[in-house]
C-alpha cells in the first residue's frame, strides 16, 4: 500500500486501445506523459476489440506479450486487460472501476486522431468529468482535432493538448507492412 502525503492523489495515466501492434509511439507518449505530469504509472489498458475499428488481426495474448516486450525496463508502464474483470470494453466502465480507489487521479491519454471522434464514445462527457484528457498531437490531425466537438465542448482545465516531438508511426501503418 502506498502511503499518501497530505492526502495527495497518485497520478495515473491510462492509454487504452487494441495495441495491434504496440509500437514506439505508444511508448514515447507514455514517457512524455509521465515526465510532463509526474505520473506514477501509465496503464496500457489493452482491449480485445475497438468498437470503431475492424476486427483485430492478432490475438489478445500475442498483443499483450508483444507490448510487455516493447516496454522492457520501463516499469512505470503496466500492461493490463480489464474487460473480463469489469465485463465491458467501454472506457467509462474502466474509468469508473479505477475511480473506486479514491487515491488515484486519472489522466486518459490519447492521440489527436482519437479526439476528432471522441464525442461518439459511450458517455464521453462523463469520461471528461471523471479524468483529465491528455491529447498528444499527431501528424496531420491537429487542425481537425482543435475544431472537434469534444475540444470545443469541454472545460479546457480538463483537457491538455500536448505538443511533442512526434513519432510518425501508427498501428494501422504497421499492420499494412
Amino acid at each position: 500500500m502506498v502511503k499518501l502525503e497530505n492526502n495527495k492523489k497518485i497520478k495515473v495515466g491510462i492509454l487504452g486501445g487494441t495495441f495491434d501492434p504496440a509500437h514506439k509511439g505508444h511508448l514515447e507518449i507514455s514517457k512524455q506523459a509521465k515526465k510532463l505530469l509526474n505520473l506514477k504509472n501509465v496503464i496500457w489498458a489493452i482491449t480485445k476489440q475497438n468498437p470503431f475499428k475492424d476486427i483485430s488481426k492478432s490475438n489478445l495474448k500475442n498483443r499483450i506479450q508483444f507490448a510487455k516486450k516493447l516496454i522492457a525496463k520501463n516499469d512505470f508502464i503496466k500492461i493490463r486487460f480489464y474487460e473480463e474483470k469489469i465485463s465491458s470494453n467501454r472506457t467509462i466502465d474502466l474509468i469508473n472501476y479505477l475511480k473506486k480507489d479514491k487515491k488515484y487521479e486519472l489522466y486518459f491519454i490519447m492521440g489527436a486522431d482519437n479526439l476528432i471522434n471522441f464525442h461518439k464514445w459511450h458517455k464521453w462527457k462523463s469520461i471528461v468529468k471523471k479524468c483529465n484528457l491528455l491529447v498528444f498531437d499527431r501528424q496531420g490531425y491537429k487542425a481537425k482535432s482543435l475544431k472537434s466537438v469534444t475540444y470545443n465542448g469541454v472545460n479546457k482545465k480538463r483537457l491538455s493538448f500536448i505538443k511533442f516531438k512526434k513519432v510518425n508511426i501508427s498501428s494501422s501503418q504497421l499492420r499494412k507492412v
